[in-house]
């Protein structure tokens, strides 16, 4: 029991390290949450203080996923008898939570779409390369994040119970449907955290991306 605990709190104060405000204090000299959106994640990095920053955040918030992971797999390896796949689930919960409310940075965090991308890809790489250009097909049609974020986070949960391999860990005998209600408890979590987005997206006033900028 105690590793699931343990586990919990290394996954969250990893998703606490908000890359975003570090980098843009580093480079632009002010708090990303205090600009545009005021949101602390990768798009509000690209229309408030550029490119760069916006894809050294990416990579490090997705770097975040992979790392909770990582360590998950690592702990469960040297307790054996722990149950493996609970470990992981707990540790992408703990960091995506960790992510949306950081304890270093007043609870006030990104939308965990990111270190949600680097979950997918370590836990399974088949359901998280088929969200990820899921996700950027919509975007490029779109012009809006917030619609692929929203669509791979339904469509995860979706996968989960048709498809049976490539995951990293699963016990044998048992199939895709370990993972589902976890998938639904992260897809419901990335969905809560793009309420606002939500709301515009009904309301025909959601922002767009210029790709010629």
């Amino acid at each position: 029991m105690i590793e699931y605990i343990i586990m919990a709190m290394i996954a969250y104060c990893i998703g606490s390290v908000n890359f975003s405000v570090i980098i843009s204090k580093k480079i632009a000299g002010f708090d990303v949450r205090e600009k545009g959106s005021g949101n602390a994640g990768t798009t509000n990095m690209l229309r408030s203080v550029g490119k760069k920053a916006a894809a050294i955040t990416l990579l490090c918030d997705i770097a975040k996923g992979i790392v909770a992971i990582a360590i998950s797999m690592i702990i469960g390896n040297i307790m054996q008898e722990t149950n493996q796949e609970l470990l992981l689930q707990i540790a992408a919960i703990a960091v995506v939570i960790g992510h949306t409310f950081p304890i270093f940075f007043g609870f006030k965090g990104g939308k965990g779409v990111a270190t949600s991308i680097g979950i997918l890809l370590m836990s399974n790489w088949k359901i998280g390369l088929i969200c990820l250009i899921f996700a950027f097909v919509l975007m490029i049609l779109t012009r809006m994040v917030s619609v692929g974020s929203c669509a791979a986070a339904i469509l995860f949960p979706v996968l989960t119970l048709f498809i049976n391999d490539s995951y990293t860990i699963l016990t044998e005998g048992k199939n895709g449907n370990t993972y589902f209600i976890y998938s639904v408890l992260l897809a419901v979590i990335v969905l809560y955290n793009h309420r606002s987005n939500i709301k515009r997206l009904l309301n025909g006033t959601e922002n767009k991306l210029s790709f010629k900028k």
